[in-house]
């Protein structure tokens, strides 16, 4: 492994993305509050000054994880249109992936302190909650209206499709540490996956 010199005097442009990976390490960790920037700066093997050059403080570094992190994982989603549209499938193998990888703890980091840091929790409801309902509605109203799927309420139902999911992620990063039966989260997509396309499938006319 090089020498901390070694690292600070990588080129620039490689600093951002590995300062991003170190925070979120370090939030993960320890949560958005204790959380210091001296902390991410050494995970980083940066010198503080130097991760004050691209991000001016804490929330700011918080924000840049969530855009450079899990903003870029909603893609697909988010993009999808009736050109490229996306189906439950998809949703749920993203999902699946998320819940994977390190940026699945994010949810739970946001929610734990929403009430204490309110900024977050707006920037965090704009960038990633407002997102991804609206293209989840969306998907269902595509849905509806090629007859796959039956009338529901897509406001209210984009809620039923992410509910499950994001207590599969709070489940795996809290009460996952202590619980003696752990939660499978492949099988909480399959189940979840048919659940949501056999309550979606339109019902027969009554004769």
């Amino acid at each position: 492994m090089g020498s901390p010199t070694a690292r600070w005097q990588r080129r620039k442009e490689a600093r951002p993305p590995e300062i991003l990976s170190a925070a979120l390490a370090v939030f993960a960790e320890r949560g958005y509050a204790a959380t210091r920037l001296d902390d991410v700066a050494r995970r980083a093997g940066v010198t503080k000054g130097t991760l004050y050059l691209y991000f001016p403080n804490k929330e700011e570094l918080f924000k840049a994880v969530i855009r450079g992190t899990l903003v870029p994982a909603l893609t697909r989603i988010t993009d999808a249109d009736a050109a490229s549209p996306v189906s439950i499938d998809d949703l749920i193998a993203d999902f699946e992936r998320l819940a994977d990888s390190p940026i699945g703890v994010i949810p739970k980091l946001v929610l734990g302190e929403a009430t204490n840091f309110p900024e977050i929790t707006r920037f965090y409801l704009d960038e990633v909650v407002a997102r991804g309902l609206k293209a989840i509605r969306a998907m269902l109203q595509r849905g509806i209206d090629a007859g796959t799927f039956r009338a529901v309420d897509p406001e209210y139902s984009a809620y039923c499709v992410v509910a499950p999911l994001l207590l599969g992620l709070l489940w795996k990063h809290s009460l996952g540490a202590v619980a003696n039966d752990p939660l499978d989260i492949a099988v909480l997509c399959r189940t979840h996956r048919d659940l949501l396309l056999n309550g979606l499938r339109p019902r027969p006319v009554a004769p």
